[in-house]
């Protein structure tokens, strides 16, 4: 039989299961390129966001990311597998949790190049730069998130 005390107790734990964001229990393994510092400040705020994060250097870029399916015109600096998708660059987190929590038929997000106030560069909100996503529904490659705008998943 179920008591009032055994109620609330499953309550509680099942609302405190539910509230968990998706980064609690995502894994993220971060391929960074040799000695490059914004690679492990991206990384960092994962981990300060509550990602459980591993990094291993990449040995052959090219080769690497062509073989995750990234376009090499979408390439930045690292690249993220976390929860079968695959992201590229300094991806910002609302647009990364979109994806994680969605599901989308894609095979992921990327931010080309080093876009200066990107997270990990320098971290302000206020940076435009488009997040592209590539693979599945998106094709070979389609705005998914505006970064810096007042709508950024309005495409």
């Amino acid at each position: 039989m179920i008591t009032r005390r055994h109620f609330t107790t499953l309550s509680a734990t099942a609302l405190i299961a539910t509230a968990l964001p998706v980064r609690a229990v995502t894994p993220m393994h971060v391929l960074s390129s040799p000695g490059c510092g914004c690679c492990h400040a991206w990384a960092d705020l994962a981990r300060a966001r509550g990602y459980a994060v591993t990094v291993e250097e990449l040995t052959d870029p090219e080769a690497q990311k062509s073989a995750r399916g990234i376009p090499l015109n979408l390439a930045s600096c690292h690249t993220i597998e976390a929860d079968g998708y695959v992201f590229e660059g300094h991806v910002p987190f609302e647009a990364l949790e979109t994806v994680l929590k969605d599901r989308p038929d894609i095979t992921g997000l990327a931010v080309p190049g080093m876009p200066m106030g990107s997270p990990g560069m320098g971290d302000d909100p206020s940076a435009r730069y488009d997040v592209i996503a590539f693979g599945g529904d998106a094709g070979t490659g389609t705005v998914y998130y505006r970064a810096g705008t007042a709508q950024p998943f309005d495409t």
